[in-house]
């Protein structure tokens, strides 16, 4: 087998991301009221950090909770036209 046909493994996140991202979603409404317009970290079903800066958010969820899968969510507050 060519080295280019080999299989690329995928990371299996974890069911905590999976739970976490879920969460996200569900409490989306109230998200975008508390933290408009902002990056969000959930873990724990929990928001561990918030800004405008998606990098500083996860280097400070990263930091603040050593786990290696965040969900990262923007909480839209207003119409944003990308």
């Amino acid at each position: 087998m060519r080295k280019e046909e080999e299989e690329i493994a995928i990371p299996k996140m974890p069911k905590r991301f999976w739970e976490d991202d879920r969460w996200a979603n569900e409490h989306y409404s109230e998200l975008t009221e508390e933290y408009p317009n902002q990056w969000i970290a959930v873990v724990g079903k929990k928001v561990v950090a918030y800004g405008k800066n998606l990098a500083e958010v996860e280097k400070e969820a990263r930091k603040k909770t050593s786990e290696d899968y965040i969900s990262l969510t923007f909480a839209e507050g207003d119409i944003h036209v990308w």
